[in-house]
């Protein structure tokens, strides 16, 4: 039985899936944090449940928030285009239009008042640098930022009951490392979407920076991608 307890970020998608189940077998009691935040599609959010249940989680929450309310993403504003078949994804001096500004601060902070609440002091969040869009709130340099201010911020830090740790154990991983890791803890991928902008029938679109930079980590890790696409 785990003897400590962990805040997990889950979009539903491979990255925040895979740290999940690292969680998992690191011995933390997990409890899964995923935002309705007025993104393009539901998507996502039914996923997460479904990774959630197959992974066993302590407790599942959802949380409506709505920053479709500020716009300024093509995630969370319908006047926005989705970019598609962009010729490269590895350019960290342009930030996409599918960036959803200060997204991971709000998530965090939401993960960090929960925590403080169970008493944990473990976050994990499926960030990633390697396979990398372009999203400033991905980098090493922003979590390290965060962490210290989560301990800076809280009562249960102030009065030394414990110090935070934001847990990033993907970050420096390729696609293909995560697939692999993953598949060895056991992730069923077919449960997880990472579409920007899928059907009506949740079928992905395969042109998208995430599914591109899906398809490549399955192509890479030697694995056939589970889920259904529209070509």
């Amino acid at each position: 039985m785990a003897d400590k307890e962990a805040v997990v970020l889950l979009s539903g998608g491979i990255d925040s899936a895979t740290t999940l189940a690292i969680a998992r077998s690191e011995g933390f009691r997990c409890y899964a944090l995923t935002f309705c935040y007025g993104q393009r599609h539901q998507r996502e959010i039914e996923a997460a449940k479904k990774i959630a249940r197959s992974l066993a989680v302590a407790e599942h929450r959802v949380i409506d928030i709505d920053l479709g309310q500020f716009g300024g993403s093509a995630l969370t504003d319908l006047s926005i285009e989705v970019p598609k078949d962009r010729t490269k994804l590895d350019t960290p001096n342009q930030i996409p239009q599918t960036y959803v500004p200060a997204r991971n601060t709000i998530f965090l902070s939401y993960a960090l008042a929960w925590a403080e609440v169970l008493g944990a002091f473990d976050i994990f969040i499926g960030v990633n640098t390697t396979d990398y869009s372009g999203y400033p709130d991905c980098r090493a340099e922003f979590i390290a930022a965060f962490e210290k201010t989560a301990n800076l911020a809280t009562a249960a830090a102030v009065e030394g009951r414990g110090q935070y740790r934001i847990n990033t154990p993907i970050i420096d991983m390729t696609k293909a490392q995560i697939i692999l890791t993953g598949t060895k803890l056991g992730v069923d991928y077919s449960l997880t979407h990472s579409c920007y902008d899928p059907d009506e029938q949740s079928k992905s679109c395969g042109r998208c920076d995430s599914c591109r930079l899906r398809l490549k980590g399955f192509a890479d890790a030697c694995l056939k991608d589970p889920i259904e696409y529209t070509k």
